[in-house]
């Protein structure tokens, strides 16, 4: 460690092993908690006898909040630090998630998914922002294993809400156990958060035009978000109606492409610090196009489990380091610098599976991954020709 350091960026620097477990397992409850609300949407659905229609109207309400609240979430992490809004804000969105039983129709239940994206996007963006503190503490690429924690806490979610189900648990009693387990994660481990608020860069509006970097960084999480939307999506669609998959290996495309992804997000940083964030997007890029394009080339079971692969691990470390390269910028504090690419990349989850469906309803589902696939190539050619990445092992 360097002699230069004050006192309390040495304690850190001493800290930084139990900061980085602390950071990961906000991840990880904020994921759970996620994954424990999409593991009873089909209870739900039941319980408020909801068409398809209407469910998938009501799910929107969900990204509404999320997008709706990007400036305000921006500006509460820069103002009183992201450490501080962790401290209050999972408590939250778990409390929310506690409420979404009591809804009694369509409305109270669209209602109550629109506070869930409020406060389900404070979260995104302030333990997003303490991904990037802690990245820079250790001075090398860890981001990719912080999105790594919340991908498995996915597969946790799934497997605890298929217990809670099978041992006769309710969706109330499931989600309180989720309550429990964040609010104890947040008591102990709110102490071993990366102190301190955003330096105060030059007075903006969130609604002003991006910067070129950031604007640049938004469009490439666009392209990214809009292929894992497609992919968590129609994935199982593709295999049923396009692979011609049997009944019970449907959800194998589905599961072929998230755990490649969760895999990829483990090993992304050691990827990332041997070739570099530019040639990891690009090479990403690549995996993306080749794996959606041979899927619709080649529809043939094994073929296609193989291509789905391939797109999860192009996926994998796509967001983690743009979130990480959009943090460090140095005119706009890291808060609002997230807030504004993820309100961009955000729109391709949002408007990817609908876009499918809607190609797929004049032409094919096949057509539409065809030209999804052009996503990777297009992010592939962008990456490699902007000069905001430092190709270097810490970048």
């Amino acid at each position: 460690m360097e002699a230069t350091l004050t006192h309390s960026e040495e304690d850190l620097y001493n800290k930084r092993n139990r900061i980085r477990i602390a950071v990961s397992l906000f991840f990880f409850c904020q994921g759970i908690a996620f994954a424990s609300w999409a593991s009873r949407i089909p209870v739900i659905k039941a319980h408020l006898h909801l068409s398809e229609g209407q469910l998938g109207t009501i799910l929107l309400m969900l990204p509404v909040g999320q997008l709706a609240t990007m400036a305000l979430s921006g500006k509460l992490v820069t103002k009183y630090g992201s450490a501080s809004v962790l401290r209050i804000v999972p408590i939250a969105y778990t409390l929310v998630l506690c409420s979404i039983p009591f809804a009694q129709n369509a409305w109270q239940l669209g209602g109550i998914l629109f506070l869930f994206g409020v406060t389900g996007n404070m979260c995104n963006i302030s333990v997003n922002t303490q991904g990037v503190a802690t990245e820079q503490i250790f001075k090398k690429s860890i981001m990719t294993s912080f999105h790594g924690a919340w991908s498995i806490a996915g597969f946790t979610g799934a497997l605890v809400g298929l217990l809670t189900m099978n041992l006769g648990l309710n969706t109330f009693y499931h989600f309180l156990i989720i309550l429990v387990i964040v609010t104890a994660n947040t008591l102990i481990n709110q102490k071993y958060l990366v102190p301190g608020k955003s330096p105060q860069k030059e007075k903006r509006s969130f609604f002003s035009k991006p910067e070129g970097g950031l604007l640049q960084l938004g469009i490439i999480g666009f392209f990214s978000m809009a292929t894992e939307g497609a992919m968590f999506d129609w994935s199982g669609v593709y295999f049923k109606e396009i692979v011609q998959a049997p009944e019970k290996f449907v959800v194998v495309g589905y599961a072929s492409f998230m755990i490649m992804m969760a895999t990829g997000r483990f090993v992304g940083d050691a990827v990332i610090r041997k070739l570099g964030r530019k040639r990891t997007l690009q090479y990403s890029g690549l995996l993306m196009f080749i794996g959606m394009m041979t899927s619709v080339i080649f529809p043939e079971f094994i073929i296609c489990t193989l291509a789905f692969m391939l797109v999860g691990i192009g996926v994998a470390c796509n967001v983690p380091s743009i979130y990480s390269i959009a943090g460090q910028n140095k005119n706009v504090p890291s808060g609002v610098a997230l807030a504004m690419v993820s309100s961009i990349s955000y729109l391709g989850f949002l408007m990817g599976p609908p876009l499918i469906g809607y190609i797929a309803e004049v032409f094919s589902l096949r057509y539409s991954y065809g030209i999804f696939a052009c996503f990777g190539l297009l992010m592939f050619i962008m990456v490699g020709r902007l000069s905001l990445f430092k190709d270097t092992s810490q970048t």
